[in-house]
């Protein structure tokens, strides 16, 4: 048996997945759980899974995944949109304090990219574009393998595409979509002209992604990128009929890690975490390990 394990958590608006590893290098067989809505019982049953997931070891460092805004220190997390009551709450501190481990905390989107950056679609790429289109959308632009910096984060959905008021998510998320329709956006079928429309919008968004981040390849990932959904080779063709100053256009690529991109991300981060303890200077980073 292991006498230390590390613990990777994807915290989601209805699902939770989580996992224990050995060395950082690959995680052990991931336990999926209902998100709670109620932030101390979410803590309990977070607690609970990564003892369990922790397979009998003392737990040597925690990375979380979460669905929302941090505060700029990345302790506490400010604005959960599809967990309302998590605002505000301090869940590194939290998770510190109950399994008794260093924790470090990043926004669920930006960890997947750092996942498909490290050991997915992105791998060998050194500015990554990460793009998620789900029931929300997101990404995060991951630099020589890290998560680049921000002052409060990442929020790709949040731009205008269109000569209406409403944002790039408000359009072409899969809760827009459900909305608009009222099925399910895979019940659409592959064949429904509004994949192409949405593709349209999509590519004006990478437009500006690329002119912001000049990344070398973009990954996009989530549900609404199945077969079902948005095809790519649309927006390459949207998008290479949009004027641009740039002599090339980044590649596009599916994302790989599907599920457990955030899991993977969370080695990653682990991994980086590590490193940056092993060069500080003696004494001024608190917590020994992770």
């Amino acid at each position: 048996m292991f006498s230390k394990m590390h613990v990777v958590i994807d915290i989601g608006g209805t699902k939770t997945r989580l996992a224990g590893a050995h060395d950082l290098g690959a995680f052990l067989e991931p336990v999926i759980v209902d998100t709670r809505q109620n932030y101390r019982e979410a803590l309990d049953a977070l607690y609970a899974a990564a003892v369990g997931a922790s397979t009998g070891a003392s737990i040597d460092g925690v990375a979380i995944g979460v669905p929302g805004v941090l505060s700029r220190d990345k302790r506490v997390l400010v604005h959960a949109p599809n967990l309302p009551k998590w605002n505000g709450a301090k869940i590194a501190d939290d998770i510190e304090s109950t399994v008794g481990a260093p924790t470090v905390l990043e926004n669920d989107a930006a960890l997947v990219g750092l996942g498909e950056a490290t050991d997915g679609a992105g791998k060998g790429s050194a500015i990554l574009a990460y793009v998620t289109i789900s029931t929300g959308v997101n990404g995060a632009r991951i630099v020589d393998g890290q998560i680049d910096r921000t002052t409060y984060g990442f929020e790709i959905g949040e731009q205008y595409v269109d000569d209406s008021a409403r944002t790039f998510e408000e359009l072409v998320s899969g809760r827009a979509i459900a909305a608009r329709f009222n099925i399910p956006p895979r019940e659409l079928g592959k064949d429904h002209p509004v994949w192409d429309e949405l593709a349209r919008l999509t590519a004006r968004a990478l437009h500006n992604t690329i002119a912001h981040w000049s990344p070398d390849r973009i990954v996009i990932g989530g549900s609404m990128m199945n077969e079902v959904g948005i095809p790519i080779d649309r927006i390459w063709t949207h998008l290479q009929a949009l004027p641009r100053k740039n002599p090339a256009l980044p590649e596009i690529v599916h994302a790989t890690l599907g599920d457990f991109g955030g899991l993977w991300g969370g080695l990653a981060r682990l991994r980086l975490a590590r490193e940056q303890i092993s060069l500080a200077p003696a004494g001024s980073i608190g917590q020994a390990s992770v």
